[in-house]
């Protein structure tokens, strides 16, 4: 049985140049969830902002905006792809320091005011080890605000496409518990005592419910979910083309008529405190 890659492997594969090619699309997506995020961080002119798992740049660019000239934002990725796209975005306020590497381990200066991160930390290869080390990367009294998603059951953007692709294919073997994936922090609760282990103080849960307009119609709903959304995966793995087009063909189907395709999307917001 060969060895599964590892997150660096995946996200520097195909997965993360499509998410790069896809950036507009998913910033637009997902912006109201990351209006929810910044908001929920309090970000404040001349803070020092520490974005985890920054992607295509959006979170970094943003806190760089809220932050001003006095500010600075170190945002992280172990994509290149999304690192190579996020470095030809124009950025104003805040000096951004774009850093290729795992936030799990990177030796981070113990003086950001803010750690944020928009659905990155649901991919660490051991969460303990990451949030650890992230406390560390905060002066005392800094703040950690991250959005993870809750159940698929709750997020018809992706259970709605991955009913109608499972129509089609058997339905594949989950993955171990703890393993990386979008809905590692489903469990808030959990997420929370998490935090506490490793030394957060105040650790806290608070949910962000939004719909979300996956395209303008049904065509551009189902292509954006067979492109990035979570389902995209196991569209990849059919490899005879007629059941591929039978479930993409599904796919459509199951989208909502209506102009734009909203569908629900449910995250945890959760924030923390370093102690010292």
């Amino acid at each position: 049985m060969p060895e599964p890659i590892t997150q660096a492997e995946y996200w520097n594969g195909d997965v993360g140049t499509r998410w790069a090619d896809m950036q507009a699309e998913l910033d637009r997506v997902f912006s109201p969830l990351t209006a929810s995020l910044l908001d929920g961080a309090g970000l404040a002119p001349g803070e020092r902002v520490l974005d985890i798992g920054c992607g295509c740049g959006e979170t970094a660019l943003l806190a760089a905006a809220r932050t001003g000239p006095g500010g600075a934002v170190t945002a992280v990725d172990v994509s290149r792809p999304m690192l190579a796209r996020a470095r030809s975005r124009p950025a104003t306020g805040a000096a951004i320091t774009w850093i290729e590497a795992d936030a799990q381990t990177h030796p981070f200066a113990p003086e950001h005011d803010v750690a944020l991160s928009r659905f990155g930390v649901m991919f660490f290869e051991e969460s303990r080890a990451a949030f650890a080390n992230i406390r560390r990367a905060l002066r005392p009294g800094g703040r950690l605000a991250i959005l993870c998603w809750r159940a698929l059951s709750e997020n018809p953007w992706v259970s709605v496409p991955r009913g109608a692709v499972l129509s089609v294919v058997p339905e594949p073997a989950p993955s171990p518990p703890g393993s990386p994936g979008p809905f590692r922090f489903a469990d808030g609760d959990a997420l929370v005592a998490l935090l506490g282990e490793v030394g957060f103080a105040s650790a806290a849960v608070a949910p962000i419910d939004h719909p979300v307009a996956i395209g303008a119609d049904a065509e551009e709903a189902a292509r954006f979910s067979a492109t990035v959304g979570p389902i995209a995966g196991l569209l990849r793995e059919i490899e005879d083309p007629a059941l591929h087009e039978r479930a993409v063909a599904a796919l459509r189907r199951a989208m909502p008529a209506e102009r734009p395709v909203s569908l629900g999307a449910a995250c945890w917001l959760a924030t923390a405190v370093n102690p010292g």
